[in-house]
């Protein structure tokens, strides 16, 4: 039990760290913030590895990361909703299990709920804090809810669609190779 949680807690380590520089290498970066990038990558591969627990850790921790390194802060709520909690969502991935012993197809269907369930985690705190706190900058007659779900989805959408992508390459090596734990 102790030599798991050690190599967890390296992984999660590694995973956060991985996560930040990712984060400074963006393919494309949003005007009011967020970008497409790979940053949820290492995360995401840290849930598929090992449980939802140990990916809300890692989330959480490189949302508090993210917020030491570049903050834009306006109020406490919007603090949470942007940083720690968005990136602790992503762990939600870790309730849809992948099973070694299953098709490539069934596999590859798990891993796109996964994915999708975390990535709907991480949109909706997005969502809630674009429009309650940044609700300014929806055009003219347009709803803050629905900027909001728009601006935030343009950048998580491929984002999301580009961890599948390498996650599914990755399956077999990292997430069901038990001699890599």
């Amino acid at each position: 039990m102790e030599k798991n949680r050690v190599k967890i807690m390296t992984e999660v380590g590694l995973a956060v760290s991985l996560a930040a520089v990712l984060n400074f290498m963006p393919l494309w970066k949003m005007p009011q913030g967020g970008s497409v990038s790979l940053e949820m990558l290492p995360i995401l591969l840290v849930t598929l590895r090992w449980d939802w627990k140990t990916g809300m850790l890692a989330g959480a921790v490189y949302g508090f990361l993210q917020l030491i390194i570049n903050p834009y802060i306006i109020h406490p709520a919007q603090l949470l909703l942007d940083y720690p909690v968005p990136y602790l969502m992503l762990g939600l991935a870790g309730f849809i299990i992948l099973q070694k012993k299953d098709s490539l197809k069934a596999n590859s269907l798990r891993l796109f709920l996964s994915i999708s369930l975390g990535g709907a985690g991480r949109f909706l705190s997005h969502l809630f804090s674009g429009a309650i706190f940044f609700g300014q900058y929806a055009p003219e007659g347009q709803n803050p809810w629905i900027y909001s779900a728009i601006y935030n989805l343009s950048y998580l959408i491929p984002s999301l669609i580009l961890c599948y992508i390498l996650l599914l390459t990755l399956l077999n090596r990292f997430v069901f190779d038990k001699e890599s734990r």
